[in-house]
């Protein structure tokens, strides 16, 4: 009796135990206002939703090398905006701080959607990588 009753109890651990999967729950844009909708607000928007398309475009794996190697990608792009004054990246957080000409300063996190950046509508032409 006492080992039927050990295993439900240990289904019930299990169950409770959390995933650890951080990128999925914040890629994901269910109940946020949709990418080029946003990218319509202005310029700046625009630029933000095209560096966090190619940050979700760049995703190779879930190694905090492939982690690493998708922001530097994304780094990479956003330094071929016009108005990106600095950037900042957080591998592991999933999340890059851009601040713009303006001084506007925003959190881009990776958007999932098949797109590119230059699909973006709104999004200026990107000056060549240096």
């Amino acid at each position: 009796m006492r080992r039927l009753l050990s295993l439900p109890l240990l289904a019930l651990t299990l169950m409770g135990c959390p995933s650890y999967d951080s990128y999925a729950p914040l890629v994901s844009q269910k109940g946020l206002v949709p990418p080029d909708q946003f990218a319509r607000y202005g310029r700046e928007q625009a630029q933000a939703v095209a560096i966090a398309r190619e940050f979700g475009y760049a995703y190779q794996g879930d190694t905090p090398a492939d982690f690493g190697a998708q922001a530097a990608a994304a780094v990479a792009y956003a330094r071929t905006m016009p108005d990106v004054v600095n950037i900042t990246a957080d591998s592991l957080g999933h999340r890059l701080t851009v601040q713009f000409k303006s001084g506007w300063r925003t959190a881009v996190d990776p958007i999932a959607d098949g797109r590119r950046g230059s699909e973006t509508p709104g999004v200026p032409t990107a000056a060549p990588a240096s």
